[in-house]
């Protein structure tokens, strides 16, 4: 028999398999890390471990001009960069990697097709593109840059005429899951980025489970279905289904079938989450493919989730509690809250302390928190 799960069993698992729970962490042992950490906007990956209790690791980003450090910025999943250990690169370039042919016309969307058109399948055409970034950059050099360079070096089945950019340029996902190919990360605290050489990068040639992706998921966002895996990866179902791990457990989670590392099994329903956390906007708990889980008011979950900026989510108990926008001008940060529940005082203490931290992490001063409709 299935055993049912509730929504709110869901919600706090993933919360506690995050570290979102308050328990202070070492620098590098948040677990997030080995599944990647989302680095979009200026209250990204560092701000994301932050939160977690990984306060060394999510100091200031070190300059352009700054050494490797214990974090390394690399493009990987839905070629989003994300924070990694610097050791474990050899790892997730590996486990981040297409699975199959498929898959790699998957994840590069519509540049799959002139590419095959031509004859050029899609892992070959991220080997080239490969090939001739790491012939390229041999120092720090700028996207612009890399790119402009690369347009003269590949064929038209690799190039498309850009309208913003006004420019024939490289399809812009075989250019960024080349990158890591390449053994190339970005340059912290750039913008637009710049790319550098990692020394002495080579795949590994086994994804030990705890870094394997599929995995990844279940182990912080299930109990999940291969359809979320799939969409979150960016990557056919089939193939999905195909890798899906032996020793997952259905369970049943609102009427749906669902999946979870039996491993993590007995840890559903151990305890709801009292923190409260303000969270990036993209942050690894808002990433979940079951947004109606999370978020089931249509217009609230379209708040959340606009196409065009994104705000932060307070996140309160395990549920998000309301919406977080950031005005900062001369050294002073302010927040607007769009509350969707009643702001007690208790509450309003918590989200004041978690703004200071905020302010804190952005070497900046708080001059208010405010609710607006």
């Amino acid at each position: 028999m299935v055993d049912e799960v509730a929504r709110a069993e869901v919600l706090a698992f993933r919360a506690h398999a995050q570290q979102l729970d308050g328990a202070a962490i070492a620098p590098g042992g948040a677990a997030v890390l080995d599944f990647g950490v989302q680095d979009t906007g200026p209250d990204g990956g560092r701000w994301a471990l932050a939160i977690r209790g990984a306060g060394a690791t999510a100091g200031p980003v070190p300059g352009p001009g700054g050494g490797g450090g214990e974090l390394a910025t690399v493009w990987t999943l839905r070629g989003a960069p994300h924070l990694h250990r610097r050791e474990d690169l050899p790892t997730v370039a590996a486990a981040t990697a297409p699975y199959s042919e498929a898959d790699a016309a998957k994840r590069i969307f519509d540049a799959a097709r002139p590419l095959r058109a031509a004859g050029i399948s899609p892992l070959a055409a991220l080997d080239s593109v490969a090939a001739a970034m790491r012939g390229l950059v041999t120092g720090p050099m700028a996207k612009g840059e890399v790119s402009a360079r690369l347009a003269e070096l590949m064929g038209p089945p690799y190039l498309r005429f850009c309208r913003p950019c006004q420019a024939t340029h490289l399809y812009e996902q075989p250019f960024r899951l080349a990158a890591l190919r390449a053994g190339l990360e970005l340059v912290p605290g750039t913008s637009p980025p710049v790319l550098r050489p990692i020394p002495g990068l080579t795949p590994a040639a086994t994804v030990p489970a705890r870094f394997d992706v599929i995995r990844g998921y279940l182990r912080f966002l299930g109990p999940a279905a291969p359809k979320q895996v799939a969409e979150f990866l960016d990557a056919p179902v089939k193939e999905i289904r195909a890798r899906w791990p032996a020793d997952a457990v259905e369970v049943c989670v609102e009427g749906e079938a669902r999946w979870i590392l039996a491993e993590d099994r007995d840890r559903l329903g151990h305890g709801a989450v009292t923190a409260t956390r303000l969270l990036g906007p993209y942050d690894l708990f808002l990433q979940a493919r079951d947004r109606a889980l999370l978020v089931g008011d249509q217009a609230r979950a379209k708040a959340l989730w606009p196409v065009l900026g994104r705000p932060g989510a307070v996140l309160v108990g395990g549920e998000v509690a309301g919406l977080w926008r950031p005005r900062q001008t001369a050294g002073k940060l302010r927040l607007n809250l769009t509350m969707w529940r009643p702001l007690t005082q208790a509450l309003r203490a918590s989200i004041d302390a978690q703004a200071e931290r905020l302010a804190a992490f952005r070497q900046v001063r708080l001059v208010g928190v405010e609710a607006v409709d």
